[in-house]
């Protein structure tokens, strides 16, 4: 299965990636069977998180084929593979770097690198970029993303990421924003798993009231 397979088949049945940012090796599987009890099948592990590598570890091996889980923060070549030795099948960075993009396309990963303008877009989809990151979206508006649709390819998914919460989620929708990805507002360190259950299930909601 091809890098852009994998990505449509988990983000089709929900457009929200779940950034798990401060999340511990030792919660993390409980955290991850929340999300995907609520209907989330893309899970991101930013590296400034607690042993990340760890994390990617076990709900890589928790979820295998059920969910899209990786790295997130990822500013380098080294921590491609590093996150493909963990068993992580998804790179998302907050920025445009074509050498992070190639090494994730030539390991056979879904790369979603961070862009802001339509040169960083562009530049990310000629080194292979599976999906584009809208980062940060908070520093825009879902404006942007309706103007830059107009020129960039249709079928590379955008995502909104930064400051995207339940009451913003139709806005990016409707401005042509395949998917939005989730950090604060979804999941704060050291948050038990029933309160990632009850906010991912009022994200996911609110994705679907869009539909």
């Amino acid at each position: 299965m091809s890098p852009s397979e994998n990505f449509r088949r988990h983000f089709a049945p929900c457009p929200i990636v779940a950034i798990i940012r401060g999340v511990r090796p030792d919660e993390v599987e409980a955290i991850g069977d929340a999300l995907y009890e609520a209907g989330i099948r893309i899970i991101e592990v930013p590296l400034n998180s607690p042993d990340p590598l760890d994390s990617i570890r076990r709900l890589s091996s928790r979820l295998d084929d059920r969910a899209l889980v990786g790295a997130g923060t990822v500013l380098s070549v080294d921590q491609v593979a590093a996150v493909r030795e963990a068993g992580g099948r998804l790179i998302v960075s907050p920025n445009t770097s074509p050498d992070v993009v190639r090494a994730t396309a030539a390991a056979g990963l879904v790369s979603c690198p961070g862009f802001f303008t339509p040169s960083e877009a562009i530049a990310a989809i000629d080194a292979g970029a599976t999906a584009l990151k809208f980062f940060p979206a908070e520093a825009g508006s879902p404006a942007v993303i309706r103007a830059q649709r107009t020129v960039l390819p249709r079928d590379i998914p955008i995502l909104a990421v930064g400051g995207v919460d339940a009451a913003s989620i139709a806005g990016w929708l409707r401005a042509g924003a395949d998917g939005v990805g989730i950090s604060s507002s979804l999941y704060r360190p050291g948050q038990s798993a029933d309160e990632t259950l009850a906010r991912a299930t009022a994200l996911v909601a609110a994705v679907r009231a869009c539909a």
